[in-house]
C-alpha cells in the first residue's frame, strides 16, 4: 500500500518505520527534515520532498503528522493531488473546529478523513500508544495501523472532531485531578496523615467513575451554596498550613456562579438526574462562564 508520512518529527517517523518495515511504499514529506528523518530516509533509499505534488497520485492514504497549527493547511495542500476515495488521518492537536473544517474539506473532494487523537506519550509508547478515531475510515484506518503495532479505538459513529473533543475533555480531567492531587497529598504529607487519607477515600475508590462524576453533578446543583462554605474552609486550613490553595480558588469561583444561578432560577426538583442537572447547568450561561 502505498502511503504518505507528511512531517517527520517524532511521530511521523514512528509510524513510518513500521510501515516501512511491512513492506508499504511511503511518501516522505518535511519541509525541514531534521537529522534523524534525513538518517532514516537514507537509510531505506526514500527521498523526502519539501512539499506535496504528484507523487501522492496513488497514495491510499496520507498521515499528518504535523503541529496543530499546521493542519488545516496540510489537508489543503494535498487534497489536489489525491484521487476520489483515498484516506487522510489527521494525527495533529487541532481543536475539532478546525479538525471539523478539514474533514469538510476532504469530503467535498471525496477523500476520506480521519480524526486521530494520540491518546498518549509517543515517546513512551512509540507505535503502540493508543489512538482514538473517528470518522468515515476509521476502521480502515485501525486495519492499516495494527498489524504494524498500532493500537486503534474507533469511536462507532463518531464524526471528525469527536476523537480531538474526547483527548481534551480527558486531560481536563487528568490535569485537574493531577493539581488536585498534588495540593491534596502535600498536605497531608505534612500533617502526616497520608496513609489515613487513603483510608478515608477508600468509599470513592470503590465508586465506579461514572456514578461518581454523575453524582457529583447531580448533587452539585442542589447544594452548591451550602458546600461553596467548605471550601472557603478548606482555603482557609491550606492558608494556615503554609500551602495556600491554586486549586480552591478556581473552585469556590465555580460554586459561586452556581449558587446565584440558582438564586435567579431554582430548580423545580430535589433529586434531579445527571441529564436534568446537566441541562440546567447549559441553559444557565451565568453558571458555566467564569467572569
Amino acid at each position: 500500500m502505498h502511503v504518505a508520512i507528511i512531517g517527520l518529527g517524532e511521530v511521523g517517523r514512528c509510524y513510518a518505520a513500521p510501515l516501512h518495515a511491512a513492506g508499504h511504499e511511503l511518501s516522505l514529506v518535511e519541509t525541514r527534515p531534521s537529522a534523524a528523518a534525513r538518517d532514516l530516509a537514507a537509510r531505506w533509499g526514500r527521498p523526502i520532498h519539501d512539499r506535496p505534488s504528484e507523487q501522492l497520485a496513488t497514495a491510499e492514504w496520507v498521515l499528518s503528522c504535523v503541529t496543530g497549527a499546521q493542519a488545516l493547511a496540510v489537508v489543503e495542500s494535498v487534497l489536489p493531488y489525491l484521487a476520489e476515495g483515498s484516506s487522510i488521518a489527521d494525527l495533529t492537536t487541532a481543536p475539532p473546529d478546525i479538525k471539523r473544517r478539514a474533514a469538510q474539506k476532504a469530503h467535498g473532494r471525496a477523500v476520506r478523513y480521519v480524526d486521530t487523537a494520540i491518546m498518549g506519550a509517543i515517546s513512551l509508547g512509540h507505535e503502540h500508544t493508543p489512538l482514538l478515531a473517528s470518522g468515515d475510515g476509521s476502521d480502515q484506518l485501525k486495519s492499516l495501523l495494527e498489524p504494524v503495532g498500532g493500537r486503534v479505538r474507533v469511536i462507532a459513529g463518531g464524526a471528525p472532531g469527536d476523537a480531538i473533543s474526547l483527548k481534551i475533555l480527558r486531560s481536563v480531567f487528568t490535569k485537574g485531578m493531577e493539581a488536585l492531587a498534588v495540593e491534596l497529598l502535600t498536605s497531608a504529607e505534612k500533617q502526616n496523615i497520608r496513609a489515613q487519607l487513603y483510608e478515608q477515600l477508600r468509599d470513592i475508590d470503590e465508586t465506579p467513575l461514572r456514578s461518581f462524576l454523575d453524582m457529583l453533578v447531580r448533587t452539585h446543583v442542589v447544594h452548591a451554596k451550602r458546600r461553596l462554605h467548605e471550601v472557603h474552609d478548606a482555603e482557609r486550613e491550606l492558608a494556615a498550613q503554609g500551602l495556600p490553595s491554586l486549586v480552591l480558588t478556581g473552585v469556590a469561583e465555580r460554586f459561586l456562579k452556581t449558587a446565584d444561578a440558582l438564586e435567579r432560577r431554582p430548580l423545580t426538583t430535589a433529586e434531579p438526574s445527571v441529564e436534568s442537572a446537566l441541562e440546567w447547568l447549559l441553559a444557565s450561561p451565568a453558571s458555566t462562564r467564569m467572569s
